[in-house]
């Protein structure tokens, strides 16, 4: 399928690796879920104001990054306040970059959980999602030469 925005045709990924995806997306879940962080993907059902990791899955058969990608999300209520901040002339508040900051904290945390787990993960390197984490795949699926080494233990 074919849908066109701004001149561009955007062809949907075939079901076959949609569902590869959807397998991926499962097991980082279950990987951030393991380690005690809330996991979900992105537009399911009643996750709109949740905060925690957010798995976003690309459906473009032509991918800029990666199929599968991760996001913090904080509480809701701190990014509203940010909003609110932008909205009243504000834009130097603290609570105006806490979003931003905490998604770049918890970028560290989450791609060495999912190295952690077995899941190849790196920070993307794009400007307007500089906090986003890119999910390659899974260790086990490349050769023993190509795997990354694995993430350093912390005391």
């Amino acid at each position: 399928m074919s849908m066109s925005m701004s001149g561009y045709d955007l062809t949907r990924a075939s079901p076959e690796v949609l569902a590869a995806r959807d397998r991926l997306a499962d097991q980082v879940i279950r990987a951030l879920q393991r380690a005690g962080l809330p996991a979900f993907r992105d537009g399911a059902p009643a996750t709109a104001d949740r905060a925690g990791a957010v798995i976003h899955i690309e459906p473009d058969a032509e991918t800029a990054s990666t199929p599968v990608s991760v996001s913090w999300r904080c509480d809701p209520a701190m990014a509203e306040a940010a909003v609110d901040s932008l909205t009243a002339g504000d834009p130097t508040a603290p609570v105006v970059r806490y979003p931003g900051t905490i998604g770049l904290h918890m970028q560290g945390a989450l791609i060495r959980i999912l190295l952690s787990s077995g899941v190849v993960a790196a920070p993307d390197n794009d400007t307007m999602n500089p906090d986003h984490v890119l999910v390659f795949g899974v260790m086990s699926d490349l050769p023993p030469a190509l795997r990354p080494a694995p993430a350093p233990e912390f005391p």
